[in-house]
């Protein structure tokens, strides 16, 4: 793949092989996003699972002190009444028949889904168009849940899913290029102190083996992985 001279010039401000601790990561990143917009900020951690086992296919929820730095569009399915309280706690959209509806014709203006458990019957016929998508309303992360004023401004106010690829490295953004180094390493370590804590006790040797940071444009930056074990 061709490298643009922008990124070039990127990759000579991080060492290929040192590892960096969270923060110098963080200083890096910041110095390496030089995108014509403000850039994401993301994490890649690899893990020592086998994600074909069940118990190792780790997947988890965070709440991000600082937020990811986007505006969250949120879908909630459910009936009356709490559609209604749904679109009270912020969410931008709400209902069921003509959501599902405009879902199957292709519609995918959302970034979370939300459902009541009532109605997971009906979104469970959307799984072949959600399920690639990764808006697949799920229990465990959260989404299918009769509590959906807290579930919309919790996700409103930072809180992410993640999950195991079949590599065995998760994926998630933890904020933006333009936030403070402050912001972003908070919620770095809220996210590793949360994939810490999901350690399944199947998993045998190194759980946590390497951990990338990077830009959406820019190079890969390798943290030190003793930085997770010291906080």
């Amino acid at each position: 793949m061709k490298q643009s001279k922008r990124f070039k010039s990127a990759s000579t401000k991080v060492e290929a092989k040192k590892l960096y601790t969270i923060d110098e990561a963080v200083a890096r990143v910041k110095e390496t996003a030089t995108a014509k917009f403000n850039e994401s900020v993301d994490i890649a951690v690899r893990l020592g699972v086998d994600p074909k086992k069940a118990d190792q296919a780790i997947r988890g929820t965070v709440a991000l002190p600082h937020g990811i730095g986007k505006e969250v569009r949120v879908l909630v399915l459910a009936r009356p009444p709490r559609d209604e309280e749904a679109k009270a706690a912020g969410a931008e959209h709400a209902g069921l028949a003509e959501y599902i509806q405009k879902i199957q014709a292709g519609w995918a203006d959302i970034d979370v889904i939300i459902a009541t458990p009532d109605v997971m019957g009906e979104v469970g016929k959307l799984g072949k168009v959600l399920g690639p998508r990764g808006l697949m309303p799920n229990p465990k992360s959260g989404t299918v849940t009769n509590e959906v004023a807290k579930a919309v401004k919790e996700v409103k106010a930072g809180k992410i899913e993640f999950r195991v690829d079949k590599s065995g490295i998760l994926h998630a953004s933890v904020g933006k290029a333009k936030f403070e180094s402050n912001q972003l390493v908070d919620n770095i370590r809220a996210f590793l102190n949360t994939v810490v804590r999901l350690r399944p006790s199947t998993a045998k040797g190194t759980y946590i083996k390497s951990i990338s940071l990077s830009s959406t444009m820019g190079p890969g930056v390798a943290v030190d992985r003793t930085q997770v074990a010291a906080h």
